[in-house]
């Protein structure tokens, strides 16, 4: 082959590399698939509502093994955010905090994929907390499989306690000794003072700066011997605000 034609095909290879790195498009970008054979953590909590599908791509699932990566990239430049929670009950808006960054871009994340909506506070316990990111439908268990199987590390050395009003993630049943964090749901905390029983073992990731008479009429509805509510009370929307 003569250095001319070497050339050309060397320039055309380089097109084509050039073209396959534009088309290359973030996790977020890609449609989520179900994750077969996943396990729910019954004390824990995407609907991928703004994903397109990209042909001849493997669709992206959050799995043990990238959920911390995919995290530290996805919070980068995160501004300070509030996440408006629609009820059948009322509203209740939350600020996150800054330096609890993979807590906080996990709800982010699960907000704008639309997980929460049509969810439900599923355990209130009196005095106590009020839980939601759950539900007992095939709806909800079929947004976890599409994002994925994943826990995150507990990080409870911000100095952020579990005052009332405080937004915090529970601990998942999985095999879990060292207390990492069920993604799907989360917990408010309506104690007066607090319950600080509970620094150190879960991860205060926000709290609610408007709306805690929403969070206190949740907790005061009649719950079942399992503390769950005898009427359903449903998270209509969770949207982020300004």
């Amino acid at each position: 082959m003569s250095i001319q034609k070497l050339k050309y095909s060397a320039i055309i290879l380089f097109i084509l590399l050039a073209a396959c790195r534009e088309s290359t498009k973030t996790p977020e970008e890609q449609t989520i698939t179900v994750q077969k054979d996943s396990v729910l953590p019954k004390t824990s909590p995407v609907l991928a509502t703004d994903s397109v599908k990209i042909s001849g791509e493997e669709p992206f699932v959050l799995t043990e093994e990238n959920a911390i990566d995919f995290f530290f990239n996805y919070q980068k430049g995160l501004p300070t955010t509030k996440v408006k929670v629609t009820t059948s009950l009322g509203s209740f808006i939350v600020e996150l905090y800054d330096n609890v960054p993979y807590h906080k871009a996990n709800f982010i994340y699960l907000t704008k994929k639309g997980y929460f909506n049509n969810t439900m506070f599923h355990r209130v316990v009196k005095d106590f907390i009020i839980q939601g990111g759950n539900a007992d439908n095939k709806e909800t268990a079929q947004k976890r499989r599409e994002i994925g199987r994943y826990l995150l590390p507990p990080d409870t050395r911000k100095g952020y306690k579990h005052h009332r009003g405080t937004i915090s993630m529970p601990s998942s049943e999985m095999d879990n000794p060292h207390m990492l964090a069920s993604p799907y749901e989360f917990f408010i905390v309506v104690t007066k003072p607090g319950s600080y029983h509970l620094d150190g073992n879960y991860t205060p990731f926000g709290r609610v700066i408007d709306g805690m008479d929403v969070v206190d009429l949740i907790n005061q509805q009649p719950v079942d011997d399992g503390d769950w509510p005898s009427k359903n009370i449903y998270i209509r929307k969770a949207e982020i605000v300004k």
